[in-house]
């Protein structure tokens, strides 16, 4: 993957008081109203990672997606992020510790249900992510490994959809899907002669554009991963542990 070189470095100062972390603590200690927003923007980006981890400890589909949401509800619940400070450990370690905890003390079934089981709190695509969990292989991956893998396809995942994004539609879009798999080391993308071909570009151009978008690309793999850490100084190594998980 073009991205995939740990010697990136930040392209600037990060502003780390809208990081994930402040909406942990805004989660923690707002009413209940901005709680519930935190929580939805920590579900909808995080959700998969932890589902995974669920998933691996030997729950089935349904179980992980009961288990998942209930998770994130309990969060604020129980006042567990009254106790997280913004330097202590990063959003990702924070996630799976709790996770953990609760795993080890969660309720049996019938408490589950009591509450209301089955009773969807998030509006989370269950059936995407037990379909991306499938195929993962089979092996010995501890949940803890796998966790840490998910997570960083999710923020990969996340840099594609944001470059999309940006890249509006028409005639932008469809360059950008042309230049797209070299971002990704994709083995059989075309030459650049065969996509300049198509987009009616000199290959020049096309080898700029394709800096251009990999030159972007990095600057918000950079910005995602800012958003994970407490201080700008543990960019680099949370980056070079990402990538570690990816080959793991």
């Amino acid at each position: 993957m073009a991205l995939s070189d740990p010697g990136l470095n930040p392209a600037g100062p990060q502003d780390f008081r809208t990081t994930h972390w402040s909406v942990v603590l805004e989660a923690g200690l707002s009413p209940a109203a901005q709680s519930a927003a935190a929580l939805d923007q920590l579900c909808h980006a995080y959700w998969q990672p932890l589902y995974f981890y669920v998933r691996r400890h030997g729950y089935d589909e349904h179980e992980a997606k009961d288990l998942t949401q209930e998770f994130f509800l309990r969060l604020l619940e129980k006042n567990v992020l009254e106790t997280v400070e913004r330097g202590r450990g990063r959003f990702r370690y924070f996630l799976q510790t709790a996770l953990k905890n609760f795993l080890a003390n969660e309720w049996n079934r019938s408490q589950r249900q009591k509450r209301g089981g089955g009773v969807q709190t998030f509006s989370l695509d269950a059936q995407a992510a037990e379909d991306r969990y499938r195929l993962e292989p089979q092996t010995n991956v501890t949940p803890e490994v796998l966790f840490e893998r998910r997570w960083a396809q999710t923020i990969f995942e996340r840099v594609m959809d944001r470059l999309q994004q940006e890249s509006g539609a028409g005639a932008k879009r469809r360059r950008f899907d042309e230049l797209k798999p070299y971002l990704l080391d994709d083995p059989d993308a075309a030459t650049y002669a065969e996509v300049a071909a198509r987009l009616q570009l000199t290959e020049g151009a096309v080898k700029s554009a394709v800096h251009r978008l990999r030159q972007r690309s990095r600057e918000l793999f950079i910005e995602e991963i800012a958003h994970t850490v407490s201080r700008p100084d543990e960019i680099d190594d949370e980056i070079r542990r990402l990538f570690a998980a990816l080959g793991a």
